[in-house]
């Protein structure tokens, strides 16, 4: 078993790196990714507990794509070293920052107890995003649960919400590729599209240089998983596959499980490695 989509305190997840590395290994994963959003600030601390562990570390990251619903790429084999694809993240990391200065500028206007200093807290002041924004409003009783805080004031839509800046997904593909990586579609049916679209926009991701789709997700039901593995098998991707384990900003989530019945295979992880340019 292994997981190949995780988010540690380096974007929004609540735990180290080294605790999601220990909670992949305590799960029974020989492998495990660490994706965190825009960013791989997060590996060497990973890889170095990994490596104590006997757990091998993927050098990961998760970004944002335009697109009609919601499209993220994880890209996979990306280190911390210089190359195309980290320049670009960090060009996101720096628009992230200039949105969490007016996310927290519209809460206060609306009222709501919670401040940039609070929410830089609750990150442990690294990689601030939503759910800690989330965190804080449930802690000072603006909301219920992290969940309420975001449909009531951080989703999309909401008054809180401030859009961040998405990049193409051909660039990413491109990006991902000339920094020697592969890049996978994340959980795929937030795009909202229909199963035919869904199969002709893979199609031209896949033309783009598409390696996978992400057809073991946590949350998705086994004949949804099913599904989704015909579907990439016909267009020549890789069906890989994870958890998305956020800690305690996505409760339902456990490292390698998922909702408690997620088991991506082993071969999944050397299929991707084959891939790479």
């Amino acid at each position: 078993m292994i997981d190949l989509h995780s988010h540690s305190t380096f974007s929004d997840g609540s735990e180290s790196p080294e605790r999601v590395v220990e909670l992949a290994a305590a799960a029974g994963c020989s492998a495990v990714a660490l994706t965190d959003h825009d960013g791989t600030d997060g590996i060497a601390r990973a890889a170095a507990r990994a490596t104590e562990l006997g757990v091998d570390l993927v050098a990961g990251c998760e970004v944002s794509c335009s697109a009609t619903g919601t499209m993220h790429v994880l890209c996979y084999f990306v280190g911390d070293g210089e190359s195309p694809l980290q320049e670009e993240l960090t060009r996101l990391r720096d628009d992230r920052a200039t949105r969490n200065l007016e996310m927290a500028r519209r809460l206060g206007e609306l009222g709501l107890p919670v401040t940039l200093d609070d929410v830089t807290a609750e990150a442990g002041g690294i990689g601030i995003g939503r759910p800690h924004f989330a965190a804080v409003l449930v802690r000072n009783g603006a909301a219920t649960s992290v969940q309420d805080a975001f449909d009531r004031y951080l989703a999309k839509g909401a008054p809180g919400y401030v859009p961040k800046t998405r990049v193409e997904a051909a660039a990413i593909l491109d990006l991902a590729t000339r920094s020697g990586g592969v890049a996978v579609l994340a959980h795929p049916l937030s795009l909202g599209l229909a199963p035919h679209e869904l199969g002709v926009e893979l199609q031209h991701l896949a033309d783009l240089g598409l390696t996978g789709m992400e057809c073991y997700y946590g949350r998705y039901d086994p004949s949804t998983r099913a599904e989704l593995v015909s579907l990439a098998d016909g267009l020549g991707l890789v069906a890989t596959g994870g958890s998305d384990f956020h800690g305690t900003y996505k409760p339902d989530l456990s490292m390698g499980t998922g909702t408690g019945d997620l088991d991506v295979p082993d071969r999944v992880l050397a299929e991707l490695e084959s891939r790479r340019p």
